[in-house]
């Protein structure tokens, strides 16, 4: 059912009407949608996303080593936008308009050309959750949409607990889902995740094993948004299947590049609603995250020898978005935030043939076009130019801990749209109750410090803006936020290099210019304080939104 058709947009139909008629259909969605059990069976094998092997679209942790163990490394490059505001709801309801970026013709490929598959594995939107299956595991209570819930770790580990959505959007024109990171050769598309953790800080304990082998320590609910509002497969990661991760071009919302889409993201008595609304096309999808819809808590049971998926509706955690509304276990700061997940591929060229998603062969060559190296250790989940849906280039896609991949060169969008992508162009966020209000402040982070070895995140020695790769310097490249006005749009975030009509490019790599120390919770409640994010607050927000 595409409830949004080519004659509504042709009416102009405001988004503030829209709305009402996509919370009308939650109603049909919550009697109507079986749990994940009762689900229609297929062939499709029991499968989950395992985040102790790096997999891009897991929420940052605060520390790799407390929460997978020695020997794993977990680190996501994640440059983000964390927007402010004191209004009532401005934690739980959201309203952003994007334009989704444009790739360089396909052919020929040459030296100094990149591709949104290379420069960004996903960008999202996210919003803190109530979770109280989730770390800190200290009280079994949370009341949704409440700042009630705002405890600071260096106070008390009486934190409820939390978990983190996103809403990804994945560039196309490469390696299929699940194995890859593309829905289609040529269109968009977009998943709602929640990630949880299964960790008790205060004493140290896991879930059970039974669970870790079964879901992993940190969790992951996934649904690609589909044109009906239903999921293909179970959502929940107990009863998820390769069908879960594996895009429908039937019931799934694909959207072009350039595309304009609408995204809302607010609270509804079932649950955390995401609705994309596309102009361009005329379409729209949405994914309600109810336990209706099969999503559901994991059953933290550290004593336990099974595995249990508890039916829930994820809603919201806070009232408000701002430097206190936090996901206590996560290595960022943010709530309500854009983020763009970088860091991940890397060429795998040479004479000796890859094994799909194995690691790049010794004696073939990593790093930029003109400019290869020798492969390394974080060459993995690696595929042959063969298995790609457009552009037939081999790569890596684990995290590029050398900061020498595509990610870290001068490739990103600059105005040159012969050789490289154009922006993610994004609007601040919007809240309220009919979407009208702009949240009044904006602050820059990334989480360098989190995943640089030359990073003591104790004392913030060694820490640097722009990340030490393999040889010992500096990286070519890191990207940052500029502004932009776009005629009848009003002001625009952008992400990449500098572009000839930016208003404001706040200092390049200068905006993310201070160490921030967060507190977590650390063994029998006491906290402990590390640098895990550069962060620069801005005391207005720079680029307001027009509203619809």
């Amino acid at each position: 059912m595409t409830f949004f058709t080519r004659s509504m947009v042709s009416k102009k139909l405001s988004l503030v009407a829209l709305v009402p008629l996509i919370i009308g259909l939650t109603g049909v969605l919550s009697s109507s949608v079986t749990h994940a059990a009762s689900l229609p069976r297929t062939n499709s094998k029991p499968i989950h996303i395992d985040c102790s092997n790096g997999r891009f679209l897991c929420t940052e942790v605060m520390d790799t080593e407390r929460v997978f163990g020695q020997g794993h490394y977990v680190g996501h490059d994640e440059p983000a936008t964390l927007f402010y505001s004191n209004q009532s709801g401005s934690g739980n309801r959201t309203s952003w308009n994007i334009t989704l970026p444009s790739d360089p013709a396909p052919a020929p490929l040459s030296s100094g050309k990149a591709f949104n598959f290379q420069l960004h594995i996903a960008f999202w939107l996210g919003m803190a959750m109530c979770d109280t299956q989730s770390y800190p595991e200290q009280v079994s209570t949370c009341t949704p949409d409440s700042d009630q819930n705002i405890v600071d770790p260096a106070v008390s580990p009486k934190h409820p607990g939390t978990a983190f959505s996103e809403l990804q959007f994945y560039p196309p024109g490469w390696v299929r889902w699940p194995a890859g990171t593309s829905c289609d050769a040529t269109r968009w598309c977009a998943a709602l995740n929640i990630d949880s953790l299964s960790l008790n800080p205060v004493t140290g304990q896991p879930n059970n094993a039974a669970c870790i082998n079964t879901v992993g320590i940190e969790p992951v609910n996934f649904a690609f948004i589909t044109k009906n509002g239903r999921v293909q497969a179970p959502a929940n990661p107990v009863d998820a299947t390769t069908a879960t991760y594996t895009p429908d071009p039937q019931s799934d919302l694909f959207m072009n590049s350039g595309d304009r889409v609408t995204v809302t993201m607010q609270d509804t008595p079932h649950g955390l609603l995401a609705t994309l609304v596309d102009w361009t096309s005329g379409q729209s999808g949405f994914m309600l995250a109810s336990a209706a819809n099969s999503f559901g808590q994991v059953k933290f049971d550290p004593s336990g020898t099974t595995c249990q998926s508890i039916p829930y509706d994820f809603h919201p955690m806070y009232s408000t978005s701002s430097e206190k509304t936090r996901v206590p276990w996560a290595a960022h700061s943010y709530n309500i935030a854009f983020v763009d997940e970088i860091g991940h591929f890397d060429y795998c060229n040479g004479p000796v043939p890859i094994a799909p998603g194995g690691s790049c062969p010794d004696g073939n060559l990593e790093g930029v076009q003109g400019d290869q190296e020798p492969a390394d250790s974080d060459d993995t989940s690696c595929y042959p130019a063969y298995t790609s849906l457009l552009v037939p280039v081999s790569g890596c896609l684990n995290s590029n801990t050398g900061f020498d991949g595509i990610s870290y060169q001068p490739l990103w969008p600059d105005g040159n749209t012969s050789l490289h992508p154009t922006p993610v162009r994004f609007s601040s966020p919007l809240t309220g109750a009919s979407f009208n209000v702009n949240y009044n402040r904006v602050a820059f982070e990334a989480d360098l410090p989190r995943i640089e070895g030359t990073c003591d995140r104790v004392t913030g020695t060694g820490c640097t803006l722009v990340p030490i790769n393999d040889d010992g310097v500096p990286a070519a490249f890191y990207p940052f936020f500029s502004i932009q006005n776009v005629q009848n749009q009003g002001c625009s975030w952008r992400f990449g290099n500098h572009m000839p009509d930016s208003i404001n490019d706040f200092g390049q790599n200068g905006q993310y210019n201070m160490l921030l120390p967060l507190a977590y919770t650390g063994p029998e409640g006491k906290p402990f304080t590390v640098f895990n994010d550069f962060r620069r607050i801005l005391s207005t927000n720079p680029c307001e939104a027009t509203p619809a």
